[in-house]
């Protein structure tokens, strides 16, 4: 038994590597966005699924109102989808607009007319990953995958083939149209979430849960 552990560590790892290199898809400065120009590299928090970004100094506790524009399905040839269907982006679009809606709606009046106290959100998906059917949920208890995705679940990183969710947020004062924030972001479930393995969509929709929750943190 000991004699077999120790051969088959190599190939553990090696398998958990090569499975590693395929969680990567990190945001790039879509071309193809309004506020492409202005965003910079972000060399602060979450640097590694927020790369690019811009801000300004603002107190959005000014802001009482949101204008919540369509979300727009990116169509540069930048984008990240790979080999998505048409329907699973329109899916996920209607899934963002949806839960962006309901997450800020606790802290914003949801109103279409400009008027001071008004931010304006656009937001884009730019690319998704869909979770690999069965080896998605068997990864998180094999033993190449299982103690990996045990590391990044504790790092609050990515899993193994487990999809996952790009996107650009552009929010801007909705009288004036002055650009105050924006970026370019990543975001997927804890590598350990065996609900979101299940189902090619799961994964990205835990991450737009996650990406609503992140803002509206930020626009408090």
């Amino acid at each position: 038994m000991f004699t077999l552990s120790r051969v088959a560590r190599p190939t553990v790892l090696a398998l958990a590597v090569v499975l590693a290199g395929c969680a990567s898809n990190p945001p790039v400065r879509y071309s193809g966005i309004a506020s492409s120009s202005q965003l910079a590299q972000n060399s602060g928090e979450h640097a590694d699924r927020i790369p690019y970004r811009y801000s300004t100094p603002v107190d959005w506790k000014q802001y009482t109102h949101i204008i919540i524009d369509p979300v727009s399905i990116y169509q540069g040839s930048d984008n990240q989808f790979n080999d998505m269907s048409q329907q699973d982006k329109q899916s996920l679009a209607a899934y963002m607009q949806d839960t962006f809606s309901k997450t800020l709606r606790s802290r914003f009046n949801d109103v279409t007319s400009p008027a001071p106290g008004t931010l304006r959100l656009k937001l884009t998906l730019t690319g998704a990953d869909t979770t690999t059917p069965v080896a998605g949920t068997f990864t998180k208890f094999d033993l190449a995958g299982g103690p990996y995705n045990i590391v990044q679940s504790i790092r609050g990183k990515e899993g193994l083939l487990n999809g996952s969710v790009n996107y650009a947020v552009e929010i801007y004062d909705a009288t004036t149209n002055k650009l105050l924030n924006a970026y370019v972001a990543k975001q997927y479930p804890n590598a350990m979430n065996v609900s979101a393995s299940v189902g090619a969509l799961s994964a990205a929709e835990v991450g737009i849960d996650k990406a609503a929750e992140e803002l509206a943190d930020m626009l408090k």
